[in-house]
């Protein structure tokens, strides 16, 4: 009909939303100083550091200062700052330092940003180098006195809360997906040796195995198989592994995994072993052998715990050996920080008899580390220092960085 006007539809848009949520990512270190009478007197300004520990993305560290950071105190007080160990632009972060209670009382002394209001809000840090902290902690006269302090050594615990903000956005339906149980899924291949054709004889001890999987696992053995002598072969004589070895091994290449065994090594300070003679020294070579990276990277993890003044020399030499070049970066650093009590150990004179070369790349590590002490790194005490004052002559180990 003329005249009649149709009615527009309008098509019909839902609502969206969003939310800004901002929140803080905390992590703690605790920091054990032990043999604070022999600290003292290291100078005003110049500081004891933790290692490095990562939160939030970040690198941090403790300094501990036990002549004072200040000049006007006259060493009167202890300072305990925390510092951004990494580059970092506007890191903003809440923090709290906490002095332990040695004698189970639980009257820890605590410095906090947690748990209550700022008026300006969380700490900012710019640079590398920025720190929080107290120059006047605690009066040292007080903390010589005190439960604080038990068998020359001080506790202090630090946590930092990294502030993040992420938009969260809503989600109608989700479907949790299981994780990956492929690992098992091939673990029970091996173990129930279904489908095997290769037989690996390993001091009399028969191992079953699928070629495809070792195959596609380790280039060596993919060359043996079906570009070498190997190919047709149904039976291989392993004479360079022990069976445990050999065992281990395949564990990993069918899980992906190390063995309960491999886990639960005792530690070499508590074992009169040498490293070499471990199953983690002795799988790493297969490793290195086998062209399996990953393996050699969890050995070189493994073996990384037990670094220590006297065992660094051999377990720098087994890195060098098999081509673990991160657990061999983490020898050199820590026996150039450590010379003097390393120079002394009966690795070292090992060393010093058998490798040169490592002798000399500890001295350009050393020379590194010098670079850093100079830069402002978090090494402030000179690495040639320890020559002449004895160096650090206990067994402390790697920590492990998260």
């Amino acid at each position: 009909m003329a005249g009649t006007t149709v009615p527009e539809k309008r098509q019909l848009v839902l609502p969206t939303s969003s939310r800004s949520v901002t929140e803080t990512v905390n992590g703690s270190h605790k920091f054990v100083i032990q043999g604070y009478s022999l600290a003292k007197g290291m100078g005003v300004g110049k500081h004891i550091a933790s290692e490095n520990f990562t939160v939030g993305g970040y690198q941090w560290a403790i300094y501990f200062y036990p002549d004072g950071k200040n000049p006007e105190d006259n060493s009167a007080y202890v300072s305990v700052f925390i510092a951004l160990a990494s580059e970092g632009a506007d890191v903003r972060a809440l923090f709290e330092l906490t002095l332990l209670d040695q004698s189970g009382n639980g009257k820890h002394k605590v410095h906090s940003h947690f748990d209550r209001s700022l008026e300006s809000g969380p700490y900012t840090l710019k640079y590398r180098g920025s720190m929080w902290g107290y120059k006047r902690f605690f009066r040292r006269t007080l903390l010589e006195t005190s439960d604080y302090l038990r068998d020359d050594c001080l506790k202090i615990n630090c946590t930092v809360g990294v502030v993040v903000s992420a938009i969260d956005c809503p989600r109608l339906h989700s479907i949790k997906v299981p994780e990956s149980d492929i690992g098992a899924q091939f673990g029970m291949l091996l173990e129930n040796m279904e489908g095997s054709d290769i037989t690996f004889n390993v001091n009399s001890e028969k191992f079953p195995a699928h070629k495809l999987v070792l195959a596609a696992r380790s280039p060596t053995f993919r060359s043996k198989f079906f570009d070498g002598l190997d190919e047709d072969k149904k039976e291989i004589v392993v004479t360079d592994l022990e069976p445990k070895v050999f065992k281990a091994m395949l564990h990993f290449i069918y899980r992906d995994t190390l063995t309960e065994e491999v886990k639960l090594i005792p530690s070499t300070s508590s074992s009169e072993t040498p490293v070499s003679e471990t199953l983690a020294a002795k799988l790493l070579a297969a490793a290195d052998k086998y062209g399996l990276g990953r393996l050699r990277l969890m050995c070189e993890s493994h073996l990384c715990k037990d670094i220590c003044v006297s065992s660094v020399a051999e377990i720098l030499t087994l890195a060098d050996c098999y081509h673990a070049m991160e657990l061999k970066a983490v020898c050199l650093k820590f026996a150039a920080e450590n010379l003097a009590a390393v120079m002394r150990s009966d690795g070292f004179k090992y060393l010093k008899e058998n490798s040169p070369t490592l002798q000399s790349e500890i001295l350009k590590t050393i020379a590194g580390c010098e670079a850093d002490c100079s830069s402002g790194g978090a090494k402030s005490r000179s690495v040639w220092a320890q020559l002449s004052d004895g160096g650090d002559t206990n067994g402390r180990r790697v920590r492990q960085r998260t």
